[in-house]
């Protein structure tokens, strides 16, 4: 029996799930599917810049299975985009985080402005 698989953290579900080349009717189109964290391990490596560990630390995954979720993302984007393909982005094993989660947005322990080292 295989080991269960764990979930990735994602920030949000984005308000676009499906792209298609302009001007081809989707009748004619073949398409594939990107991951939720597939979609999120691409935001946080190229759009947000993060470095790997960073990164993996925001999903709550090690640094090889984000390494290895990035790949299979931006190896499916870069599939559809040569071939022409429609992709839909939807499943995978993700929790949406809650807001206090996101690095410096008031998830710590209280420990900025103002602390006063416990005294």
């Amino acid at each position: 029996m295989p080991r269960p698989r764990k979930s990735k953290l994602i920030q949000q579900v984005p308000p676009a799930t499906f792209y298609k080349p302009q001007g081809v009717p989707l009748a004619r189109l073949k398409g594939l599917t990107l991951t939720l964290e597939g979609l999120e391990a691409m935001r946080l490596a190229d759009a947000e810049g993060l470095d790997q560990a960073q990164a993996a630390a925001r999903m709550g995954v090690s640094p090889a299975t984000f390494c290895r979720v990035l790949a299979e993302a931006r190896a499916a984007v870069a599939r559809a985009l040569s071939s022409g393909m429609a992709i839909r982005i939807e499943g995978g094993d993700y929790q949406v985080a809650p807001p206090s989660a996101a690095p410096g947005l008031g998830g710590g322990q209280g420990h900025g402005r103002g602390w006063r080292g416990g005294r």
